[in-house]
């Protein structure tokens, strides 16, 4: 089956980052390929062409080119730079052909054929295809060299001027061609290329070199048919001409349509030749004469062999050539050329590779065909390698099955294949069911979930069409249990869907951002009410009010009560009037920070919009359902009223005492603002030495806002700290009754916490107008006089007193909440060692603690060496944070018991020469001892004394354990042999394999170890063999087979004779590479066997009249 991938410039927008450059080793130039040594007939050139016909009309009018044309040629499979078909479409072939398109601009299509030979079609401008011709042929087709000597003087003439003639030289050829320069003495000029480029290329370069040559030059023009016999098989017969005249002649190769033999040399030298040439033309002319058979086209192949080597061998063996039509003619006609009596051995010898290969039929259900196949084709694969000579190609969509190659072989792959048929026949069945077209993409699911499912639970092939086949046939195929399950299963799917329900809700498309939430919140918690029925909400740029219901009929129906009901509740809160409110009361409503608003916003649970400072709309909207908005808008408008009978009073107060009525960030003013039904109080900015404070407020609140203030301020003034009655404690306050209103207490604190009391105390609600620090400016001369009589214990600092002052039960409640607040300091006794783990990396860990328990720890400085640790915090997050610490301390204990146990050490003492095969490859086997018992293994470094010592690091039961699985590892080592063994150097590559593959392989066969030879060393041929006695005895008969076997291909190709120098050229000569009898399988043919060359009846008697009618002279 051939397979064909076209790459344009779209189908690989999108290709697979997998695909990488792989490194493209250079071909070595004395070892050429099959293909480069036996190149394959010429491709176009009909035989018997006759010239001199009349011109008729229409040869006057001069053609007119098409501005693109088309180019096809072939790279054979020996040829091919890239061999890997299991991407083929998608490897380096099409990432190379991707670059060639996109730097010539030409178009490229890839086929594979059935012999795995690669086809190029390119299409596009003439400078273009040339252009992606040469790239391809360079970049895809394996390279050969080659070297052809013209005078130095000739040079130029190849190259040109300015180049031209050897770029168009090179795009003719598609090869590479080196011309030394000017200064080098060196005359050679080497090409590169394909065999046939760089005959095309060494062709052109010697009719260049003999045009300008002075020596005498003839062109001698003959009919193509008979330049075979000019040349001689193999083209032997020209080149004992070329040495017995010193003549140089060029016979265009058969890939050229040209009759011309060009003949250049001294003149007596191309007399000569000439003379000769003539001869055998005029003797072929006389003597030959030609018979048509009929073959089969796809037969012809294998009359032209490989490179064309089989017409050779034809045109050596029986002096006839075989003209064989053009690949791209339908014609099966081929024409035999040759004498009478020579023509029927010859005609025998083209029916015997004609009839060499057979192609058979089988015919077998299309849908079976992957299952004969088998899981990556393992059914077939262990067909072809039983028979590598057939051929086995499915072709999809068909019944039959094409099997091609020798006979034998055929037939035996015929009978397996219809056995395996018969077989699956047996115990596989089919089912096909109809199901709407419109449900398919419901039974894949999503990414193929659901037949994914089917597939793997039932072991059943499910082929469901694509949706441009407008099909509704569903094929199941697999075992009978398994197809009938999933049948059943998927037409109860179909029934279901065909039970479902499609509902349009029409929902405005201002609620659909409502109804879905924010992040979806919302709506995912109605679908995972109703899972089955599927919401699809419209595209907000479609505006659309459309809402779709899909599932089952119920759930539907009830989904969308659901949403009617829902969208009937937004519809009520969505309720919405608006209150005008005199511009200048905005404020008032909003309130400082916008508490009003908020409270308002949260009791009646509306959304209230005002208008902006800039705007001169009045009206406030408030939304939501009617009866929460009509409290809001009087709550709205109870707020106008108060405030249209406000009240500004203006109250006199020493500009010094601002700032202790303020208090602390405002609190004290706020107290009397709250406290005095939300007036406003307005001090004058700080430094302006005004006295006048504003009040603005309802009539009554006012007053009493100017009373308090006033009433702050005289307290101020006067100071009621009384010495006589304050005892001072660290922790512990006294509180001194002024009024039956309120209470003052003094709780003296340290400074450092007071500031952290006071903002906590702040945040409860203790009615408390006014919590600061309370100094008097008396204090600094009482202390003072203390001091002088040093009572400094009984006189309190300035920054640890805390004043309270409000009604004598809250005061109590206050004075029981800062205390609670103050904090304290214990120690924990912690081992110095385990300091640093506390402590974490960077402080972390410690960092972690006092985050988590609102602690501060103390650790002290490594040189104190002290065991002491400070916790310091508020009574229960320091009792928290102590536990804390202690469960830590007890961690780190048992990781530190645990490491103990983890170091305990055992040695072992192992030969270093073992020490390789303990570690393994690449790390392999001592990986997975070190996981197997959790253990640490040293091995000694290159500069150690003991060389011999392993240690082993662990458990303890594990490092023993580790440690006798190594003996017995090294045990087992010490039971293998090693033995040298010397193999023909030349079939180390082979025995190795592409990248080492061959020889792992046969390495985990035998279980050995197989070293071969350094390159430089002493002796290339010694290779060493490594393991347990019988595997090592068993390693080595397969090492000599395969060598005697390498050796004999390597004596058949090269020929045997001579001494050791004539070997060795005749190996540079004639060994070949990837050559059809290397492959896996194959071997050369043998010429001595009637099988592989078989006899056509019984040879014709020379003097026997010929059947073939009289000569013709």
């Amino acid at each position: 089956m051939s397979s064909v991938a076209v790459l344009t410039q779209e189908s690989f927008a999108e290709h697979r980052s997998g695909l990488k450059d792989g490194d493209i080793t250079e071909d070595e130039a004395y070892i050429p390929t099959y293909l480069e040594a036996f190149p394959p007939l010429p491709d176009k050139g009909t035989p018997g062409e006759k010239t001199g016909e009349p011109a008729r009309a229409w040869s006057k009018i001069r053609p007119i080119k098409a501005s693109v044309i088309t180019q096809v040629f072939h790279v054979p499979l020996e040829e091919r730079r890239y061999k890997d078909n299991s991407q083929f479409g998608e490897g380096e072939e099409a990432k190379v052909c991707l670059d060639i398109m996109q730097k010539t601009g030409a178009h490229i299509e890839l086929s594979l054929a059935k012999d795995q030979g690669l086809s190029i079609m390119v299409t596009g401008k003439l400078d273009s295809v040339m252009k992606a011709r040469k790239e391809i042929v360079a970049r895809l087709q394996t390279q050969a060299s080659a070297t052809v000597l013209i005078p130095k003087e000739h040079h130029r003439f190849v190259i040109g001027k300015n180049g031209e003639k050897l770029q168009e030289l090179e795009l003719k050829t598609a090869t590479k061609i080196a011309i030394p320069r000017s200064d080098d003495p060196n005359a050679n000029i080497r090409i590169s290329g394909t065999k046939d480029g760089i005959e095309k290329a060494r062709h052109e370069i010697q009719l260049i070199s003999a045009e300008q040559d002075k020596r005498a030059v003839e062109r001698l023009s003959f009919e193509k048919a008979f330049h075979p016999f000019i040349a001689g098989a193999y083209n032997r017969l020209v080149q004992e001409l070329s040495q017995e005249t010193g003549a140089r002649i060029s016979i265009p190769p058969p890939s050229i349509p040209k009759d011309e033999i060009v003949i250049t040399g001294e003149k007596e030298a191309v007399a000569m030749a000439i003379a000769r040439i003539r001869a055998i033309y005029e003797e072929k002319k006389c003597k030959t004469t030609t018979i048509s058979v009929e073959v089969k086209k796809s037969q012809h192949k294998y009359i032209v062999g490989p490179k064309g080597n089989t017409l050779q061998e034809i045109l050596e063996n029986t002096g006839v050539s075989v003209e064989m039509p053009p690949l791209d003619s339908s014609s099966e006609t081929i024409i035999l050329r040759g004498e009478p009596d020579k023509l029927g051995p010859a005609l025998t010898q083209v029916y015997a590779k004609a009839k060499s290969v057979i192609v058979v039929e089988v015919i077998a259900p299309a849908w079976l065909h992957r299952f004969i196949i088998g899981k990556k084709g393992q059914n077939i694969s262990r067909i072809t390698q039983q028979l590598p000579k057939v051929h086995i190609e499915f072709t999809d969509g068909e019944e039959r099955i094409s099997l091609e190659g020798p006979t034998e072989e055929v037939e035996q792959a015929q009978a397996q294949i219809q056995e395996i048929i018969k077989d699956l026949m047996a115990r596989m069945d089919y089912a096909e069911i109809n199901i709407d077209q419109r449900f398919h993409r419901h039974l894949i699911g999503k990414n193929g979930a659901n037949i994914n499912r089917i597939k793997e639970q039932y072991k059943v092939s499910v082929r469901i069409p694509q949706d441009s086949e407008r099909c509704g046939l569903v094929r199941i195929e697999g075992d009978p249990q398994g197809v009938q399950l999933a049948r059943k299963e998927l037409m109860d799917m179909a029934q279901r869907m065909e039970n479902e329900r499609t509902k349009d809700l029409i929902i405005e498309q201002k609620f659909h951002r409502t109804i879905i939430g924010q992040k979806g919140e919302k709506i995912k918690e109605v679908r995972d009410k109703f899972p089955e029925v599927i919401i699809i909400f419209p595209d907000q740029q479609q505006k659309s009010d459309i809402v779709q219901l899909r599932g089952p009929k119920n759930e539907v129906e009830k989904c969308a009560k659901f949403l009617q009901k829902l969208i009937a509740e937004l519809v009520e809160s969505s309720f919405s009037i608006s209150v005008p409110i005199h511009k200048q009361f905005h404020k008032n409503i909003i309130g400082k920070g916008g508490a009003n608003i908020k409270k308002i916003r949260e009791e009646t649970n509306t959304k209230i919009d005002l208008p902006t400072e800039n705007s001169n709309s009045e009206m406030i909207v408030i939304t939501g359902k009617k009866s929460s908005c009509e409290a809001a808008r009087d709550r709205i408008l109870t707020i106008q009223k108060e405030l249209a009978n406000l009240k500004e009073a203006e109250v006199s107060i020493p500009a010094k005492l601002h700032n202790s009525l303020i208090g602390s960030k405002g609190s004290l003013v706020r107290s009397v603002m709250e406290e005095c039904g939300g007036v406003h109080i307005h001090f004058p900015a700080e430094g302006s030495g005004l006295d006048k404070v504003t009040i603005r407020g309802p009539a009554e609140e006012v007053e009493r806002a100017r009373r308090q203030l006033l009433q702050l301020a005289e307290e101020k003034v006067k100071p009621s700290w009384d010495p006589k009655a304050a005892e001072y404690n660290k922790l512990h306050g006294n509180m001194k009754f002024r009024s039956n209103f309120q209470t003052e207490m003094n709780l003296q604190v340290s400074s450092f916490h007071s500031q952290r009391l006071f903002f906590s105390l702040l945040k409860d609600d203790y009615d408390i107008y006014e919590l600061y620090y309370f100094l008097y400016l008396w204090l600094a001369a009482q202390e003072a006089a203390s001091q002088e009589n040093g009572d400094t214990d009984l006189i309190p600092r300035k920054c640890d007193i805390i004043t309270v002052m409000g009604r004598a039960e809250k005061c109590e409640l206050a004075r029981a909440a800062l205390l609670a607040l103050v904090p304290v300091t214990i120690d924990v006794e912690v081992s110095f060692d385990l300091h640093r783990y506390i402590i974490g990396q960077k402080g972390a860990g410690i960092r972690k603690m006092m985050e988590e328990y609102e602690v501060n720890i103390w650790v002290p400085q490594p040189e104190q060496q002290s065991d002491i640790i400070k916790i310091t915090g508020q009574v229960a997050s320091v009792e928290r944070a102590k536990q804390g610490l202690l469960e830590r301390v007890k961690e780190l204990q048992a990781e530190q018991e645990d490491r103990a146990l983890r170091s305990y050490k055992v040695t072992l003492s192992v030969d270093p020469k073992y020490h390789p095969k303990i570690i393994g490859r690449k790390g392999a086997v001592i990986s997975q001892i070190r996981k197997d018992y959790d253990v640490n293994v040293q091995f000694p470094d290159k500069g150690d004394e003991q060389q011999d010592v392993i240690v082993i690091s662990g458990y303890e039961r594990s490092a023993n354990e580790a440690r006798a699985a190594i003996e017995q590892l090294v045990a087992a080592l010490q039971d293998m042999v090693s033995e040298d063994i010397r193999l023909d150097r030349r079939v180390h590559a082979r025995i190795i394999g592409a990248r080492g593959k061959a020889i792992r392989k046969l390495m985990e066969e035998f279980k050995v170890d197989i070293r071969f030879p350094q390159p430089g060393s002493e002796d290339p041929s010694k290779v060493t063999v490594t393991g347990l006695p019988e595997n090592v005895d068993n390693a080595i008969d397969h090492l000599l087979n395969l060598e005697e076997e390498y050796v004999s291909l390597e004596s058949t190709t090269m020929g045997t004779g001579g001494n050791d120098e004539d070997n060795k050229a005749l190996a540079k000569g004639f060994v070949v590479r990837d050559a059809p009898w290397n492959a896996q399988g194959n071997k050369a043919p043998d010429m001595s066997s009637a099988e592989e060359f078989p006899t056509f009846g019984s040879g014709i008697a020379p003097k026997q009249t010929s059947a073939w009618g009289p000569k013709k002279c």
